[in-house]
């Protein structure tokens, strides 16, 4: 089976990475006789892609609404001989159809989605997502899924899959003090740390509120927040307005994410709104206690007092609580490490989230080709 992974994301998230840990799971376990990742050239992923020596194909276009792009499209598939189209974003999955209606390409496409976004009522929107040429629609979680049957006719499209985690990049890596040493962090105070981007979504700044409250308790602690984003600078200026800056870190966008992670005490994640949060997997990687916010998917990946603690959406007095109780409590912290890490290594490891996915796109293949036969037979 040669597989074609398309996006037109030019940003780097959860989604890009999850392109690449499917891409190297297919590859390191034999799933697939061939891949390719087709993107944009000014895209982050190209750049992650072709600095692992991935397969890369570049396809650069204005608007996703142009026939010149889609018609290049076709040639690309045609070119490359994909058995089937995996699809990665909007502007993708609009180009992928397009291609199908005007210029005949009939390729099986399964599309990925991890938003939890309603498709709203536009025509197009709802047209392309039950467009007969899209076979499957893997969601990353139940959520995701959910706010999607309002929009698709044919619900035995969705697959529900789970996240996945580079758990090889994460597990080897052991607390050794570097980021109190980085930051000059006495060793006495603990670490509480996020990763995320800096976006409306991830609400900082019930982040920063909690922090507040943690601080006039007395926690003796430091707060890093690692990312970038287009609210980074609104969320700074908060920090100052709350005279936190000398208790708030803001480390910025780092690649070394993987080694930053085990260093921290306690992971506390207030995102409003999340497929699953990839992050709290990790964390369970890396053995580190967590409190998130009981939004989304993220339930579906964090059991309320068995793999960490949930609290309320925005309630950061809840999320002080949550902290200052699982951040004294060595047992707790024990118990939620073993249960998450235990939870991790049996639901999202890229062995089992690629076999899942390859186990879907073969189906779709081998579906495709048995028609074929069944139209050339009733000819």
């Amino acid at each position: 089976m040669r597989v074609l992974h398309f996006t037109a994301s030019k940003v780097w998230r959860g989604h890009e990475q999850m392109i690449i840990d499917i891409y190297e799971s297919f590859r390191d376990n034999g799933f697939v006789e061939d891949q390719i990742i087709v993107c944009k050239s000014d895209s982050e992923i190209y750049k992650v892609a072709t600095g692992k020596n991935l397969q890369v194909q570049v396809f650069d276009f204005k608007s996703e609404y142009n026939l010149k792009a889609a018609r290049k499209f076709k040639e690309i598939v045609t070119e490359y001989g994909a058995d089937i189209i995996k699809i990665h974003n909007s502007k993708a999955h609009t180009i992928s159809v397009l291609s199908s209606v005007f210029f005949g390409l009939n390729v099986p496409m399964v599309l990925s989605r991890t938003l939890i976004k309603n498709i709203g009522t536009n025509f197009f929107r709802k047209y392309k997502y039950n467009y007969k040429g899209i076979k499957k629609i893997i969601c990353i979680s139940e959520p995701v899924a959910d706010i999607l049957k309002s929009s698709i006719k044919n619900h035995d499209k969705m697959i529900v899959i789970g996240s996945v985690v580079d758990t090889d990049s994460f597990i080897h890596n052991k607390k050794n003090g570097f980021l109190h040493r980085e930051f000059n962090i006495p060793l006495e105070y603990k670490i509480i740390g996020n990763v995320s981007a800096f976006s409306k979504v991830k609400d900082h700044y019930t982040w920063v509120n909690t922090v507040e409250e943690l601080f006039k308790r007395g926690v003796k602690a430091k707060y890093i927040l690692i990312g970038e984003g287009s609210l980074e600078l609104e969320i700074k200026n908060y920090v100052k307005s709350k005279r936190l800056e000398n208790e708030v870190i803001f480390a910025g966008f780092r690649s070394d994410v993987q080694k930053c992670i085990p260093e921290f005490d306690l992971f506390l994640f207030t995102s409003k709104s999340e497929a699953t949060g990839g992050v709290i997997l990790e964390s369970y990687a890396c053995k580190v206690p967590v409190v998130a916010a009981r939004a989304g998917g993220i339930p579906t990946v964090l059991i309320d007092n068995e793999t960490g603690l949930l609290a309320e959406v925005g309630d950061f007095m809840d999320f002080a609580d949550k902290t200052e109780l699982l951040i004294n409590d060595k047992l707790l912290q024990d118990k939620f490490v073993k249960k998450g890490y235990e939870f991790l290594m049996t639901t999202s490891t890229r062995l089992i989230i690629g076999k899942k996915i390859v186990n879907i796109l073969n189906e779709v293949v081998s579906t495709n080709l048995i028609n074929k036969k069944n139209i050339k037979y009733d000819l």
